[in-house]
């Protein structure tokens, strides 16, 4: 039995097979045909156990190997690389057949392929996680017919290998290099003149129209006879605190991830840019407790233990408890500190709920609650309505649209910053916060 379970018999065979059959039962009224018919199904039995010797008198015909990333990057296309390398010494037709992670719910993947002889054939496919964890990767099958195409030996590499999928580190990299480079500003972030007025000098430069007036250096202007400004550098070593709510609030999904994912998507990068602007770093998530805590520092370390908190973070989408964490925060975080908080409020109701703790922590902090647009409201609002049912639709959405802007005011009247965003431009909305908080020196 273990001999024959690489044969596979191919459908070409049964359709050879199912033509015969029609003739034999025409032979029936042109008896000449019948040894005609007779020599046809030799004829189809000779090629069978020809394309049978063909594949298998190689003893290795073929050689595959999976090649996989260490993790993958949650909510982004990751890279499957197969390399193939062909034993035999004719051109050979495969039909690859992996088997991916149950997570990707596909059941009709494949991939055909015609391969040279004595050959190496590199090949690659995307899969595209919406959720952390693990992803086990069952065999890596590979089918292998001749140019007949009677039948197919099978060969099967790669016996169960198991994946992690982290949190977006291909988006990581992305905004890091434009960090490093200071090129955010390419990505819609608005510069703002305005530099910092700590202690630690940087340049005496001439005086540009918008230049805060307090700062000009008056020996410098005398002996230039044109005014000179003193420049300093923007204060740093802030800590900046990525607060991410795991309710049940977060649990609304968009294109396959949960704004919790964007969430923490979003707030794995804003940390890797608070780092390389020289200010501390840390997260922390709450639904009934405060959990997956890493406390804001400028270590070597900081992002991969923030990485690994990330990939931690679980949830049964409780509803949160935001008296939990006002009391948390004022106890734990002493510093004043800039506070993302990553939450999403459907009405003004929900808001003014919770509204009492946002002032609370807003009293010792600057504090910028995160917050989603509703992205399938859109289209609802777009269309004509054409039926009653369509227009009681389209109002209703057009409230809940404008009960969010209600929302920004209403944070705005106390003086808590906001981002009203949609979730595929949470991370950069969140950054050119972050740069403008920074360049305005509200902090």
């Amino acid at each position: 039995m273990k001999r024959l379970k690489p044969f596979y018999i191919q459908n070409r065979f049964f359709y050879g097979c199912l033509i015969i059959m029609v003739l034999f039962v025409v032979s029936f009224m042109l008896p000449r045909l019948f040894n005609i018919v007779k020599l046809l199904l030799l004829g189809l039995l000779l090629l069978t156990i020809l394309d049978t010797l063909i594949l298998f008198m190689t003893k290795k015909g073929l050689k595959g190997r999976r090649n996989l990333p260490e993790k993958f990057s949650n909510g982004d296309q990751n890279q499957i690389g197969i390399s193939i390398e062909n034993f035999y010494t004719f051109p050979i037709y495969i039909r690859i057949i992996d088997e991916i992670p149950v997570q990707f719910q596909v059941r009709n993947f494949k991939i055909d392929r015609k391969l040279s002889a004595s050959s190496v054939t590199e090949l690659e496919y995307e899969l595209r996680p919406t959720e952390r964890g693990e992803y086990q990767f069952g065999k890596l099958n590979i089918y292998a017919s001749s140019v007949f195409g009677l039948v197919s030996r099978r060969f099967w590499f790669d016996d169960d290998v198991t994946i992690p999928t982290y949190p977006s580190f291909i988006q990581l990299r992305k905004y890091n290099l434009l960090a490093i480079s200071n090129n955010l500003l390419q990505y819609g972030v608005k510069k703002v003149r305005k530099l910092g007025h700590t202690m630690e000098f940087e340049q005496i430069k001439d005086y540009v129209l918008g230049d805060d007036l307090r700062t000009i250096n008056w020996k410098a202007t005398a002996k230039k006879n044109q005014l000179m400004i003193n420049q300093f550098q923007d204060e740093k070593s802030q800590p900046i605190y990525s607060v991410i709510d795991k309710g049940r609030v977060m649990k609304m999904p968009f294109d396959g991830l949960t704004l919790l994912d964007y969430a923490i998507n979003a707030s794995l990068v804003i940390s890797n840019v608070a780092l390389k602007k020289q200010d501390k770093a840390g997260i922390f998530a709450f639904s009934k407790k405060v959990e997956n805590r890493v406390v804001a520092e400028r270590r070597t370390s900081q992002m991969h233990l923030i990485l690994e908190a990330l990939y931690n973070v679980n949830t049964d989408f409780f509803e949160s408890d935001f008296g939990r964490l006002y009391a948390d925060v004022k106890r734990n975080i002493t510093q004043r500190s800039l506070i993302l908080l990553y939450t999403n409020f459907e009405t003004l109701d929900g808001l003014h709920r919770q509204l009492p703790y946002l002032k609370g922590i807003s009293k010792s902090h600057l504090l910028v609650v995160v917050f989603f647009k509703n992205t399938e409201l859109d289209s609802l609002i777009s269309d004509n309505a054409e039926t009653v049912q369509q227009a009681y639709d389209k109002v209703i959405a057009e409230k809940f649209d404008f009960e969010k802007r209600l929302i920004v005011n209403e944070l705005k009247k106390y003086g808590i910053y906001s981002i009203l965003t949609t979730p595929e431009n949470l991370t950069i909305d969140t950054i050119n916060k972050y740069l403008e908080i920074k360049a305005r020196g509200l902090l």
